[in-house]
Formats: C-alpha cells, structure tokens, sequence
C-alpha cells in the first residue's frame, strides 16, 4: 500500500491523537448485515493495525456482542496499539417505554463490565451512550461513566446520535467528550447545527456511515438484491425507503465524474475528511482490499475548492437525510 502514514487529528477534549481514518466493526458482528466471516474479520482488523490505523469502534449490539469480541480476539498481546471506543444503551431496550434497561447507575456500570469482560481487557478509551432520543435514564449513564472513569476503566465517555437536544442534554454538565454520528455527501444535517456545537465546546466528533450503508460505493443499482438478513433489503421492499434508494442512486451518479483517479468510496471519505468539525471517520471494512481503499483515501490530494462545489450542486450543504438514528 506504501509507507504513507495515515494523518492523525485529535478527538476533541479527550486529547487522544487518533488516526483520521478509523474502522467500524458493526458489520463484523453478523446480524443486521447478513453472515459474516470471522477469520475473514479477523484479517481486516490485523490489516488495520498494520496499515497504521488506530481507531476501532464497535459496540454492545453488534452481532450480540460478537463484534466485541473478535476485537478482544484481535488485541489480545498487542491492547496498546488500539484506541478502542464501544457502546452501551440499546441492549435490552423497552420500545414501548422509550427507555433503556439500565435505569440505576449500578446496572450501567455492570453493563460496561461486560463490554470489557467481551473485549478481554480492563478499560476502554471511548465508552459511548447509545440512544437515539432523551431518556429518563441519561443521568445513570452519565453518573455510571464517571464512575468508571474514577476506577480507570473508563478513559473518556460521549454519546453517539443525531438529535441535537439530546447532545445538548447529555453535556448539561460539560463533560461529553465525544459525539458519533452520521454523516456523509448523502447526509449533510449535521453540519447546520450539531458540527458547530461540537466545535463549540470541543466535543470530538467520530463519523459513522460515510459511504450511506454502501450507495456511496458505487456498486447498487435500482435493481440490487440484498442477502438474507442483511437489513438494507428494506430499501427494495419499503415504497418510501425505495424512492429515497433510487434518489440517492441518481445523486451517485451525477458525483461519478469528480472520481477521477479515486473511488467513489475514497471521495466519500474524502469528503467527511475535508470538514474541520470532524475528528475521525469509521468507514466499515470486512475484508484486507477494503481497508487498505479506505486508509488511501486519506493519503490521497484532499478534495478542491472546486470538488467541493461540485458535490454542494449535487447535495447542498446541510441537506440530505439520516439513514441510521443513533
């Protein structure tokens, strides 16, 4: 792939230097992606640590936890070359209440240890609260994080979603360190309000679906057929969600002529890097060839003046839609 080191940014007040280009290990977990294969995961991860990338996101829900644990596999001899940030929150969640399980600061702390008891090590870097909407449990989390953080099992903790109120919520008390969320050339909310809080007050931002689930790779078309399990086949099967499929096929399509000389998957990249607000990006990558496309978007020329403009004709600039909540 070449000696090129992979630029690094510092995630907000954490103070953490992190590589600008990390990996997401939601996919990894199997699940709501369809099969996955482990020593296939295992390969990418391994690729990651070589290329020099040091920012592995994942979380509780991924594949039952079986994300986690692949990544507790993978560091096990080598805990110090990872920065690892996971998740809690979604697992045993009440729909019809509109609340998590963990509703005492005990049960958020128990939680977290099995987060680490999955990971095979002692603390993590990033611990992030996984909701997507304010909760009568956000103050257990926040109370069961700085507890952790005490005991050093807990480095730095944040939140990962797309509403404003709750972010803004969850750093009532000034001590949310990190924000996950989606953002990309497909979905462009953030940047109106959520970017310039974060900016505001130094919470680092960590960008999860930076290629919108796969469109922005360029390798759909309106007549793509989804595996079994994978949940993206609700965009064949949904008549809103298809509508909104075929949208963003069409918007793939006018951006095809700025990827010359890079992928449609690298200017995606591209693009989330080119934004100041943005800490690392955490594209998904199951196999070695896709993270090794991945790290070379960020050794490639950043995006122009006039690449930017031409992808603002194409999604302006605040617009587009969430695709993922939390």
């Amino acid at each position: 792939m070449g000696s090129a080191a992979i630029p690094t940014r510092v995630l907000g007040k954490t103070g953490i230097e992190v590589t600008c280009v990390g990996i997401g290990l939601w996919a990894i977990g199997g699940g709501f992606w369809g099969e996955s294969d482990d020593s296939e995961s295992l390969r990418a991860i391994d690729a990651a640590v070589d290329a020099g990338i040091s920012f592995f996101d994942t979380a509780d829900v991924y594949g039952d936890g079986h994300s986690e644990e692949l990544l507790g596999r993978a560091m096990k001899g080598r805990r110090d070359r990872f920065i690892v940030a996971t998740k809690i929150g979604w697992q045993g969640f009440d729909d019809k209440e509109k609340r998590s399980a963990y509703d005492t600061v005990d049960k958020v702390v128990s939680g977290v240890e099995t987060n680490l008891q999955r990971l095979q090590t002692d603390y993590v870097d990033v611990i992030q609260y996984h909701i997507d909407f304010p909760e009568r449990n956000m103050e257990n989390f926040i109370a069961g994080f700085r507890k952790l953080q005490r005991d050093g099992k807990v480095r730095h903790y944040g939140l990962s979603t797309g509403n404003l109120d709750h972010l803004k919520a969850f750093n009532a008390h000034g001590g949310c360190e990190t924000l996950q969320i989606d953002y990309s050339i497909l979905n462009r909310t953030p940047e109106a309000e959520i970017f310039p809080y974060c900016q505001e007050h130094g919470i680092g931002t960590i960008v999860r679906g930076p290629l919108a689930m796969g469109i922005l790779t360029g390798k759909f078309d309106a007549d793509h057929s989804f595996a079994d399990g994978d949940f993206r086949q609700r965009w064949q099967d949904n008549l809103d969600e298809r509508k909104i499929f075929l949208d963003d096929l069409a918007k793939v399509e006018k951006l095809r002529p700025l990827a010359d000389g890079r992928s449609l998957a690298q200017l995606a990249l591209q693009f989330v890097l080119a934004n100041p607000a943005v800490s690392v990006v955490i594209p998904g990558a199951r196999t070695d060839k896709q993270l090794r496309a991945n790290v070379a978007a960020a050794q490639l020329d950043p995006l122009s003046s006039e690449d930017l403009a031409y992808v603002d004709a194409v999604t302006p600039p605040g617009g587009g839609r969430r695709i993922w909540p939390a």
